[in-house]
């Protein structure tokens, strides 16, 4: 496993949908994942630090997880199937480590609130789309070119 940090967010505009970007934290990949634009919104409120007023969902989930005496040990982006991305949540309990599956938007918005660790396998960082921070063009070029079909079939 590779640890990684969140990197950046943009909104592709091909798509109409937001990025997060997690970078691994000893070397040059950076994995895109396309996310919802509230999952972006709590992912940005994380890493700002921002409080609100009232508890948003994913303040919550932290809430409740630490009301019930767990921590969130890391979360995990370990799966990728069909260009969809699948995350893991760990956390430790009085005596054991539970693993919740989870979209990395909402676990990355959660690990941003609480610090804890991001990691990507190295199986996700093979058969994802990443590039290189030196390649920004390349990401740029990739962007242009992104087709609908390129996402897999959804049935709506």
């Amino acid at each position: 496993m590779i640890e990684a940090k969140v990197s950046g967010l943009a909104y592709d505009t091909s798509f109409k949908s937001h990025v997060v970007f997690l970078k691994e934290l000893d070397g040059e990949r950076v994995l895109p994942i396309w996310i919802g634009s509230n999952e972006a919104f709590a992912i940005a409120m994380g890493l700002q630090h921002k409080k609100t007023e009232r508890p948003f969902t994913h303040d919550l989930i932290k809430n409740v997880i630490e009301g019930l005496n767990a921590n969130i040990i890391k979360i995990v982006v370990n799966n990728i199937q069909e260009n969809t991305y699948y995350a893991r949540i760990y956390l430790n309990g009085e005596n054991s480590i539970t693993e919740i599956d989870a979209r990395p938007s909402d676990s990355i918005a959660i690990a941003v609130r609480s610090s804890a660790p991001i990691y990507i396998t190295d199986e996700v960082l093979e058969k994802g789309k990443t590039f290189k921070i030196k390649e920004k063009d390349k990401l740029k070029a990739h962007f242009q070119e992104l087709k609908l079909e390129d996402f897999g079939k959804f049935k709506l």
